[in-house]
């Protein structure tokens, strides 16, 4: 990478001015160079502005220190025929509706472990630094869905089964951005499949179980039940970009991350991921939706990286209370753009502040890359920003990022 920086929310504390608000890089930019914003107001008083998520990567550190084809079937897979696509389960109304019972019965069998070992302080051993979970998406070659976070700076990874077997794991592929990555193992004798719903689909209120390995194998495949609290939210998270996530009561504690968030008729609907941890908060878990994830989860097993769409720019949220304390337009303030990039040849400049891609209102950068990541590389869009007062709008054309830059 050397002197470029890819798409990251940097931690506070690495800031020189210990501000407020993070820096964030959007796609790939130009390395190092800290924005030159406009004065910054006041700090104020935001106990809040973390989020206090502080397991807000549920999976991470709970110890020591796909995808060829979905199955159609509904609580038993069978192998499609073509093994280079990922089918959904078609979603019909009224579909027959099971009992937690059964739903624990047919959909845990295919909830694994998954321990992310790395290496010791002043020692080459390998210890056990954080657990997760994961789901089995083909049984046939043995493919795992699970989180980045659980398996990201792993050494070597291990699988738990429910029947007891413990495995050694190989990463396909991972995409931070996503917050996604895909595992295989080679010994696939008895494994369980699970089948992917549609994500697109859910309803507000509609029962969810929620199954993995919080605390790691002591406590392997809980299962928890709750609603589909809300959907489309927007976590502020490191690294990832967490947005349309399924919000749900069902109970989701450290070790859950990567296992299933399932509905009544047996089927995956999103990958938990993220809970609230704000003292007096309860009962607020997120998830990927299932339907969101496929198609870089698909690009993982097809080529072990994952692309997204790219302007090609850097932000910096410095700007937002900047801007509110001053009456100045909401938006994503350009702190980078690089040099021949998409911007960049469609005339966009640092110091600029994106307010809209096509019609919708961007306020933020989270507002950026969930509209960019709507659409596909090469795609046209229209950017409308702001320079010195004024608005203009530009067409630009999507270049690529990928997971392994």
């Amino acid at each position: 990478m050397d002197d470029e920086v890819l798409s990251t929310q940097k931690d506070n504390n690495d800031l020189s001015d210990n501000s407020d608000v993070a820096i964030q890089d959007i796609e790939v930019v130009s390395a190092q160079e800290q924005p030159s914003l406009p004065p910054k107001p006041k700090r104020k008083f935001v106990a809040l502005a973390s989020l206090c998520l502080i397991s807000a990567i549920v999976g991470g550190l709970t110890t020591v220190a796909a995808m060829p084809t979905i199955y159609r079937s509904n609580l038993s897979p069978i192998q499609a025929d073509n093994p280079s696509s990922i089918t959904q389960v078609a979603y019909t109304a009224n579909e027959t509706k099971f009992p937690v019972a059964q739903i624990a019965k047919n959909v845990g069998p295919a909830v694994v472990g998954v321990s992310n070992f790395q290496a010791s302080r002043g020692s080459s051993d390998l210890i056990e630094a954080g657990s997760g979970s994961g789901f089995i998406i083909d049984a046939t070659k043995g493919l795992i869905a699970t989180n980045n976070h659980v398996i990201q700076g792993a050494k070597k990874i291990t699988v738990s089964l429910s029947d007891g077997r413990n495995l050694d794991a190989k990463l396909v592929g991972a995409d931070p951005r996503t917050d996604l990555a895909v595992l295989q193992i080679s010994d696939t004798e008895n494994l369980t499949a699970v089948n992917i719903g549609d994500s697109s689909k859910i309803e507000v209120g509609e029962s969810v179980v929620a199954i993995g390995n919080p605390g790691g194998d002591e406590f392997a495949r809980s299962v928890t039940t709750g609603v589909i609290s809300a959907t489309n939210r927007t976590l502020d998270l490191q690294g990832v970009a967490s947005f349309n996530l399924i919000q749900t009561d069902a109970a989701i504690n450290p070790g859950n991350s990567g296992g299933p968030l399932v509905n009544h008729q047996g089927q995956v609907i999103g990958i938990n991921s993220v809970k609230y941890a704000e003292p007096g908060f309860e009962g607020m878990g997120f998830a990927i939706p299932i339907s969101d994830a496929l198609p870089t989860l698909q690009q993982l097993i097809t080529s072990g990286v994952a692309k997204h769409p790219a302007l090609l720019v850097s932000t910096d949220d410095q700007y937002i209370p900047y801007a509110r304390s001053n009456d100045k337009p909401l938006g994503a303030y350009i702190s980078g753009v690089t040099q021949n990039g998409p911007a960049a040849k469609a005339g966009i400049m640092k110091g600029d502040v994106i307010t809209k891609i096509d019609d919708v209102q961007i306020q933020n950068s989270s507002d950026l890359i969930r509209e960019l990541y709507k659409n596909n590389v090469g795609d046209k869009v229209a950017v409308t920003y702001i320079r010195e007062g004024v608005a203009k709008q530009v067409e630009a054309t999507l270049g690529e990022i990928t997971s392994n830059q």
